[in-house]
């Protein structure tokens, strides 16, 4: 792999990690277009950990009132006043408290279907990735549909102002959607916010839980891949790893900013117009 494939392919993670039109499934689109065909699982989960870090810095207020609630449960405290009362996820503690068991319960589901998952992509061929675009747009247009009629629930009161956490019901339902997007061509960021949308979690609530339960998923599957990391110096190099980091955090980071946008105006069934030709036009041409 050449300095300029690795960025090119870093610029490609960073765009489509956020954006729900599955990172993993438009890596292995370019990889294949590319002839790289001897490229590790590896060195696709060390550009998810470079987008990771820009969700780090994107959500740091929410993960550290995450991590203070946690500090306070474990200490047995509670906090006087609300930090951020509007905040759904960790606008108290009680609803901080039912985020974290749920972050703890959908990353458990994920976990264990994402080992089952590992062992079946070796053998997809490109055109079942080409397939998953085409499930991935239909959740995006379905799960539209569910938020605007939450939405439009929320709005009737103010349900959607109260900090309220994620529920066991809510987390295990996200937690199987996250798993199902480890799939190739299924969009992790776009079927865990399906997910949420289908459980009737607010919109916005959605997108920010949808990608800070991406920290512990990401960081599991670099755990789980981490014996190919010979393999990924020996096949790939470190200069093109690098370069394929660097782009790909640089470019994740501007492409969450546009799709929290896009989330909160609800709007992400516009990729399925993107999704939708790419797939069919992926199993035609594609072996």
């Amino acid at each position: 792999m050449t300095v300029l494939q690795g960025i090119l392919l870093g610029v490609l993670q960073g765009i489509a990690e956020f954006l729900p039109i599955s990172s993993s499934g438009h890596l292995a689109l370019a990889q294949n277009l590319f002839g790289l065909d001897e490229v590790p699982l590896l060195y696709d989960v060390f550009l998810h950990l470079a987008t990771l870090l820009a969700v780090c810095i994107y959500f740091w207020k929410k993960i550290w009132s995450l991590l203070k609630i946690l500090g306070r449960w474990i200490a047995k405290k509670e906090r006087k006043e609300p930090d951020d009362y509007e905040d759904i996820l960790c606008g108290t503690d009680a609803a901080g408290r039912k985020t974290i068991i749920a972050i703890i319960i959908t990353t458990f589901i994920t976990g264990v279907l994402g080992i089952i998952t590992s062992k079946l992509i070796p053998e997809m061929s490109i055109k079942v990735t080409c397939g998953g675009f085409l499930i991935t747009s239909l959740l995006l247009i379905v799960s539209g549909v569910f938020g605007k009629k939450s939405a439009g629930v929320q709005s009737a009161g103010k349900e959607a102002e109260i900090p309220q956490g994620v529920s066991i019901l809510q987390s295990v339902v996200i937690g199987f959607m996250q798993g199902f997007g480890t799939l190739p061509g299924i969009s992790r960021s776009g079927s865990t916010i399906a997910g949420a949308m289908f459980s009737k979690v607010n919109r916005k609530a959605a997108g920010d839980y949808s990608f800070i339960v991406s920290i512990p998923a990401i960081l599991g599957a670099f755990v789980l891949e981490f014996k190919d990391l010979g393999e990924v110096s020996e096949s790939v190099g470190f200069w093109p790893v690098l370069a394929g980091c660097i782009s790909a955090f640089v470019v994740g980071y501007l492409s969450l900013v546009v799709l929290m946008k896009l989330i909160r105006k609800g709007k992400l069934a516009w990729f399925a117009c993107y999704l939708i030709p790419l797939g069919i036009l992926g199993m035609i041409l594609l072996k």
